[in-house]
């Protein structure tokens, strides 16, 4: 630490926190039953491949029944969804994407945790997101973002699983704690 000279703003000057350690590992506690595996974009002479899911990966370990893609525009926030019984399982293919996973289980042991991950396709990875979590994201990039999703049961178009909390509405400024 050092001590700054006469400096307009000084005072009110944070110091910077790295989302990850010397050895590059995440600063996580995780939300039970939450899981994240980054993955690494292998370059060769064409671009890169990365791989978005194996079923060998302990974080598929329940079957793709269905698989999506959601786009968001710069600056726009999708949240607060959960699901009664199905895990989404999340990957950003295009764009910069702060993912937010909020446990308001009250018998949860991570009761009242965030966990929030920053994502693109240059840092990639899959968020696993169990059910009765809630979760949403917001483009903090500059161009639309793209993010695939494999849940693990199917959308049923008569009996949805998807519950929603409007980002907006005053109801979700009280019951989680994340604003963008």
């Amino acid at each position: 630490m050092f001590d700054l000279p006469d400096l307009d703003g000084a005072a009110v000057l944070a110091p910077k926190h790295s989302a990850v350690d010397a050895a590059g590992e995440l600063r996580l506690s995780a939300i039970d039953g939450v899981r994240f595996r980054p993955v690494r974009p292998v370059p060769h002479e064409d671009g890169t491949l990365a791989e978005i899911a194996r079923a060998s990966w302990p974080e598929v370990d329940l079957p793709i029944v269905q698989v999506h893609v959601t786009t968001t525009l710069p600056g726009r926030v999708r949240a607060w969804g959960l699901h009664r019984l199905s895990t989404d399982r999340l990957f950003v293919v295009a764009g910069l994407v702060s993912i937010v996973v909020y446990d308001g289980r009250l018998d949860s042991p991570t009761y009242g945790a965030f966990n929030e991950f920053r994502t693109s396709e240059r840092n990639p990875g899959l968020l696993v997101i169990p059910p009765c979590l809630y979760h949403g994201w917001k483009n903090i990039g500059v161009s639309e973002a793209f993010v695939i999703n494999m849940p693990s049961a199917e959308y049923d178009h008569e009996n949805p699983d998807a519950l929603d909390l409007p980002y907006e509405s005053a109801e979700a400024v009280q019951i989680v704690p994340f604003r963008w």
